[in-house]
Order: C-alpha cells, then sequence, then structure tokens
C-alpha cells in the first residue's frame, strides 16, 4: 500500500494518541478521586465509546493520506507493425478480389480489434520496404496507411523484417558488409504480423538472417499466408506470370520467432485472423484508491463509538 500525503497520516496519529492519553489521564484522576471519596469507579466499559470515537479518527487520517493499493493487471499492450507484401504476385485474383486487397480488409479488421494499449504502426515491402506509418495509438492512421498500398516490384521477406525492427525501434537498422545485423536490443512486448504470399526474392540468406535478429530481440512475428498453394497467373508488364502460395519461408519465421503460421486461401479465413491472432499480455500495476473503504470504516466506528457513549452516560452531550 503507498500514500500519497504521509505527512496527513502523521499528524492524524498524532492527534489520535494525544485523545488517547487525554482519555487515561482523565480516566486515571476520576479514578483517585472517586477512591479517595470512598465511591466505586465505573469501570472500563464507559469508556469503550471514546476508544472507539479514537479509532474512528485514526482511520480517518489514513484515509485523509490517499492510501491506494498496486494490483497487477494483464492487458495487451506493446507495439504491433504490420508488414504487407505489396509485390507485383499480391495482385493474383486467386483470393477475391485479390490477395492484396483481400490482405488489407483483414488487415483493417485486425486494427479495428485491437485495444489503445496497442501501438500500430505499418511497412510495406517488396524487394525493398518502407515504413509508411511509425507505431502510434492513432488506429484511425494506420488504417489509412494501409488503404494507400497499391503493388509494385518483387518480394523481400527479409527486407519486411528487418523494417519492422527499425520501426519498433525507432532508428534504422541496416545490415553490414559481412551480412550481420547489429544488436537492437530486447523488445519482448513487440510483434510483427507479416502478410504475405511467401514468395521471396531476396538475397540468400537475408531472410534467415533477419529472423535470426528478431528471435534475438524478443520480437515475435506472426505470418498470415494470402492466395492459394494451386496458384493463377498475373500480369506483369506485358508478362503472363504464375504466382502460388509459398508457406514454407513464412512457417519457417514463425517457428523461429515462437509466433505462429495462418493460411488464408480465401476471404473467410482472412476475415477470420483479427480475431484469430493472439498479442502478448503484459502484467502493468495498475492503482486502486482505498481511501472510500478507509473513510466508510471511519464512519461506522464514530458512529459505534457515538451510540456506546450515549447508552452508557445516558446524555448526548
Amino acid at each position: 500500500m503507498t500514500l500519497a500525503a504521509p505527512a496527513l497520516l502523521a499528524v492524524g496519529l498524532i492527534a489520535a494518541v494525544a485523545l488517547g492519553c487525554g482519555v487515561v489521564a482523565v480516566s486515571r484522576r476520576r479514578a483517585t478521586a472517586l477512591a479517595a471519596a470512598g465511591v466505586a469507579g465505573p469501570g472500563r466499559a464507559p469508556q469503550a465509546g471514546v476508544w472507539l470515537t479514537i479509532a474512528g479518527i485514526a482511520v480517518l487520517a489514513i484515509a485523509a493520506a490517499g492510501p491506494a493499493a498496486s494490483l497487477p493487471v494483464p492487458r495487451a499492450s506493446g507495439t504491433v507493425i504490420l508488414a504487407m507484401d505489396v509485390s507485383n504476385s499480391m495482385g493474383a485474383k486467386d483470393v477475391v478480389p485479390n490477395r492484396l486487397a483481400a490482405a488489407q480488409r483483414a488487415a483493417r479488421s485486425f486494427i479495428a480489434a485491437q485495444p489503445d494499449s496497442i501501438n500500430i504502426g505499418v511497412v510495406a515491402f517488396e524487394q525493398g520496404a518502407l515504413v509508411t506509418n511509425r507505431p502510434r495509438r492513432d488506429h484511425a492512421e494506420a488504417a489509412a496507411a494501409i488503404g494507400r498500398l497499391r503493388v509494385s516490384g518483387g518480394t523481400s521477406l527479409g527486407s519486411a523484417i528487418i523494417a519492422s525492427l527499425s520501426a519498433i525501434t525507432g532508428k534504422a537498422i541496416s545490415v553490414r558488409r559481412d551480412g550481420t545485423i547489429p544488436g537492437i536490443g530486447y523488445w519482448p512486448s513487440a510483434t510483427i504480423v507479416i502478410f504475405s504470399d511467401g514468395q521471396d526474392e531476396g538475397a540468400a540468406g537475408a531472410t534467415a538472417r533477419a529472423t535470426a535478429a528478431a528471435e534475438k530481440a524478443g520480437v515475435r512475428i506472426d505470418t498470415v499466408g494470402v492466395g492459394t498453394t494451386a496458384g493463377t497467373t498475373v500480369d506483369v508488364d506485358g508478362y503472363h506470370l504464375f504466382t502460388g502460395l509459398h508457406p514454407g519461408a513464412l512457417k519457417s519465421i514463425a517457428q523461429a520467432t515462437r509466433g505462429a503460421y495462418y493460411p488464408a486461401s480465401d476471404a473467410s479465413q482472412l476475415d477470420g485472423i483479427a480475431s484469430t491472432i493472439k498479442l502478448r499480455l503484459t502484467i502493468t500495476n495498475q492503482r486502486l484508491p482505498l481511501a472510500g473503504a478507509f473513510i466508510a470504516l471511519a464512519l461506522v466506528l464514530l458512529a459505534a463509538g457515538s451510540v456506546l457513549t450515549v447508552v452508557r452516560s445516558g446524555r448526548v452531550v
């Protein structure tokens, strides 16, 4: 238990102790006077009301000090980065109306389902990646950023992860010449959700190194596979290219970071993703004021003391 104003408690307790000492002194003088006169004293019972009143004053002093308890409360909090694949293959129509549009709808549903305690950012990626909306509690901004996405270019899952880690840490993260990634600290309350068809055209080993960096930083990555394994063709610069869902890379990323892979081969599955993805629960301490309870107890003690004093003495004043 904590106190907002401990000085008030000290003053109140001093007053209560002073009153108690006064009651004891008066009782002793009265008992001495009655004994000298040969009269039997009334005993301690009539003083019970006075002591209850003093106890009520002491409890009021505690209430005035602003007592509060700190209770651990689990809640969803932290940072979520929605990494959206905007490569040309996401224009495929094996998911109605197309992969990107279906993923955008699912991402907006996910955003709408999150509490205000979640900071949401958006990363768009193809062969490179760009942070289109830094993580904030303004969920409307994140939804608007999702709506502005358009297809272009190839796919690099490694770039998506690196850009997402940059958004989480708030600083640019670059791959060294030897292919390693510098340490970024520990971010256990952060989650990356990748919406992609899993076609990875990035540099060899780039995705594995980026995934290892996320795992070392305590960042969980959930992946959502958008598309069908049967696949379809998509028009790119006048060419008809075949594209299908490649779940292998997405599953590997999720498993390495203790995340989960969610297959979504049709629009109905994607619409249900928002309720399926589980964010981490963090424990936060919530302040619970106790002044009201102490005031109620003080009133009970004061009322009991007053009633007992009246009943015992037969006088109101």
